[in-house]
């Protein structure tokens, strides 16, 4: 699933492939925003993605990508 983070006075956003599915991801956004706490989320290499609730724009949750079929170039 691509989770794409947009931080406050930051010009680039986070984005990353996670093995979270939506509600998990969304439950954690919630929790991080009502607690005033940071954002914990994994990306699917292991890797934590660590960011100050505080600071969050917005989070674009995407679509579960499907296998690819073919020879495309990518």
């Amino acid at each position: 699933m691509e989770v794409r983070i947009g931080v406050q006075n930051v010009a680039r956003e986070l984005v990353f492939e996670s093995a979270q599915t939506s509600e998990e991801i969304t439950a954690a956004v919630t929790e991080a925003l009502s607690a005033g706490s940071v954002l914990k989320l994994a990306d699917e290499k292991g890797r934590q993605v660590v960011v100050p609730a505080a600071s969050i724009g917005y989070l674009d949750i995407g679509a579960q990508e499907k296998g690819k079929v073919g020879f495309g170039i990518a």
